[in-house]
């Protein structure tokens, strides 16, 4: 079974000429839809009533029904409500997903920055700039479960605080995102803290910042051009139509502890940089590079901290000499399955999967 998730509303009727993300998508491959609307944000039952109403006529016949989500308090108090909209639309509710405080889920558009932190281990400062373009910000959320990163996100107003260690994230354009770095002052920020003993990651767009040069010659992400880079790290990197898609494992090469991630990146850096690999892969390959003051270290791989192993030993090489470990891997898993027992207990699975279940049953058993 596929689900597929839209963006934003169903409803934006300014874009439905070439919508490709919601109901245009839907009808194009004849799937079943729920509704899902969030009543935290009130006026859940206007906002469910609405979409309905503002889609074509195909369009509502394959809608199934409604789920309505972060519910505090009383059900009972809910269900005048659920029942008068159902007998408003002619569409079942298919569950009331409670509130679940604490839950942590990789956020997909927006980057979460709520974190706690325990005065009493040995602190690391950490600080990202946030570009407009920024891309694969979940790199960052094993950082902000640590109780010993104070982890900084970084906009175009704010002001640069010092750090230990300053990472620049992945980007969308990467040409674009290194002039709005000069643009705000980033550039010499950075050389600052360097000068005070400070270290720089560059993932993904961010190592190729850190190079002597990007070269766009084939208009890959933008006009066809050629930037010069930080020249932190001596490389440089030709963007290349084909994108690279690689899950990959290895070990780090300045500690030997394993190491996941994945690629997703047209980029192909080459230069004496990468004579010092940040990782040795399982296919054979290498990747990243670190400078000849192991100050400066960049890599390809998404996902570093995830693993508990290179997240110890990268924020070690950072400054922070003892850490405590965080397996982000298993936190997701732990918090997959919560969200997948309330799920389980809220949502009627007969009415969303009929060949499965029973028709009869109320919800999953």
């Amino acid at each position: 079974m596929v689900v597929v998730e839209g963006a934003g509303s169903p409803a934006e009727i300014n874009l439905r000429a070439n919508d490709i993300a919601n109901m245009g998508f839907a009808e194009k491959a004849d799937c079943p839809v729920i509704i899902i609307a969030d009543i935290d944000k009130g006026g859940v039952f206007a906002h469910l009533v609405g979409t309905l109403d503002l889609l074509s006529e195909t369009e509502q016949q394959r809608v199934s029904g409604f789920v309505i989500n972060k519910f505090r308090g009383d059900i009972s108090l809910l269900q005048p409500g659920l029942d008068w909209l159902e007998k408003r639309t002619g569409k079942p509710v298919i569950g009331v997903i409670p509130y679940l405080p604490g839950l942590h889920l990789d956020a997909e558009d927006a980057i979460a920055a709520e974190q706690i932190l325990d005065a009493e281990l040995p602190q690391l400062k950490v600080v990202v700039p946030v570009f407009p373009r920024i891309s694969n910000h979940t790199d960052f959320d094993a950082l902000r479960l640590n109780p010993q990163v104070d982890l900084h996100y970084v906009g175009p107003d704010g002001d640069k605080p010092d750090a230990d260690l300053i990472i620049l994230p992945g980007s969308k354009n990467v040409r674009r995102d290194l002039q709005w770095l000069r643009d705000n002052g980033w550039d010499k920020a950075i050389s600052r803290h360097l000068r005070y003993g400070g270290k720089v990651i560059g993932i993904c767009g961010g190592y190729q910042m850190l190079g002597c040069q990007i070269s766009d010659l084939q208009a890959v992400e933008d006009i066809a051009g050629v930037s010069v880079g930080l020249s932190l790290l001596e490389m440089t990197t030709d963007l290349e139509p084909h994108k690279q898609l690689r899950q990959v494992q290895g070990t780090l090469s300045f500690t030997g502890g394993n190491i996941e991630g994945y690629e997703i990146h047209c980029g192909v850096s080459t230069g004496q940089a990468l004579e010092k690999p940040v990782a040795l892969l399982d296919d054979g390959r290498s990747d990243g590079a670190i400078s000849a003051d192991n100050q400066v270290l960049g890599t390809y791989l998404h996902g570093l901290f995830d693993h508990p192993d290179s997240s110890a030993a990268l924020l070690a090489w950072a400054g922070l000499e003892t850490t405590q470990v965080v397996d982000q891997q298993a936190i997701r898993d732990t918090q997959l399955n919560r969200l997948a027992t309330e799920l389980e207990q809220h949502l009627n699975c007969a009415l969303l999967f009929p060949e499965y279940f029973d028709i009869e049953e109320a919800v999953c058993g």
